[in-house]
């Protein structure tokens, strides 16, 4: 599947279980092969860093390839004294909902940090 069809297919099949710190996944066998062939390419490299950096790539290429849908509020004029419409599509909600969950991750990180420190 490509990552600009994942908006799509979490759309249409939206729901199932979340987990609660760790991920752990399961490849597609040619999947696996590929993360194996990068392995044996970049040796240097562990299979979790690659895994990290492609899901990195793969969520950034996400977050640029979300439609954008103009709103009707006027936010801004480009070098043409055009207006620029706020984003009513999935970006400014994807971008609000990151940020909410990496201030509980850094919440939790801290916490974490502290307690270790006080042991």
């Amino acid at each position: 599947m490509k990552v600009s069809n994942l908006i799509q297919h979490w759309e249409q099949h939206a729901g199932g279980g979340l987990t609660e710190a760790s991920y752990s996944v399961r490849l597609p066998l040619e999947d696996a092969a590929k993360l194996a062939a990068l392995h044996e390419m970049f040796p240097k490299k562990r299979t979790e860093e690659l895994i990290t950096d492609l899901l990195h790539a793969a969520l950034n290429e996400l977050e640029g390839g979300l439609p954008y849908v103009p709103g009707s509020r006027i936010i801004s004029e480009d070098e043409q004294g055009d207006p620029l419409y706020e984003d009513e599509g999935q970006t400014p909600r994807l971008l609000a909902l990151s940020q909410k969950h990496l201030r509980r991750l850094k919440a939790e990180q801290m916490k974490s940090e502290e307690t270790a420190e006080a042991s």
